[in-house]
């Protein structure tokens, strides 16, 4: 396993959360901190999931099925809308995690949730659970949800070299086209709330990485 192992994820998440001062920095252009001022928003629970593969740390990524509405097509976190009969976001996480990959998701071990985020477009307010699983899950994506599972070294997260920005039309400015951050991971860009999330995560790690080099 690399330096960049589960003990330092697991003290970075001990660590107080910078909230939308590290999520704003991969922010759409024009989005202030967003809140929802109409009606009550939909809740929702995302699933940052983390594995050894090949001897490092990996995270999971989806890109959604093309029929999935404003949000087909894109990368993400696995998650979607918190039920009834969910305990609480980290229990919707998973069990969206389960459905949408396939995977028993046994002996998960939580390690944290970071800052909860309202995303204008769908209205909705997503929850992200970190999570660590001790062996690589036996991915099996659901077809009607998933078009393709993305594994993604942690230590990319890290990588300067992985941030970009291009033009696009953004739904929150009526398809205007503006700059958009995004992070780059092979041949997909992840941007919007997913790319907002992966920030604030990356936010911790670095945060770690120099406290324990003074």
């Amino acid at each position: 396993m690399d330096a960049l192992n589960l003990d330092a994820v697991r003290r970075a998440m001990q660590q107080p959360l910078p909230g939308w001062a590290a999520q704003s920095r991969m922010a759409p252009p024009g989005l202030a901190n967003p809140v929802a001022r109409e009606a009550a928003p939909r809740q929702a629970g995302v699933l940052l999931l983390l594995y050894p593969r090949d001897g490092a740390l990996h995270f999971v990524l989806t890109r959604r099925a093309d029929c999935l509405g404003n949000h087909g097509g894109q990368i993400s976190l696995p998650g979607g809308r918190r039920e009834l009969g969910d305990a609480d976001f980290v229990a919707t996480a998973l069990r969206e995690g389960r459905e949408e990959l396939g995977a028993a998701l046994e002996d998960v071990e939580l390690l944290g949730a970071l800052t909860a985020l309202y995303v204008p477009p769908s209205h909705f307010v997503i929850h992200p659970a970190v999570a660590y699983a001790p062996t690589r899950p036996d991915f099996r994506p659901n077809a009607n949800e998933v078009a393709e599972v993305i594994e993604v070294p942690l230590r990319d997260l890290l990588d300067p070299t992985r941030r970009g920005a291009e033009l696009r039309p953004l739904v929150s400015l009526g398809g205007l086209l503006r700059m958009t951050p995004h992070y780059q991971f092979g041949a997909h860009k992840v941007w919007g709330a997913t790319a907002m999330v992966l920030s604030e995560f990356e936010a911790l790690l670095h945060h770690n990485r120099e406290g324990e080099a003074t």
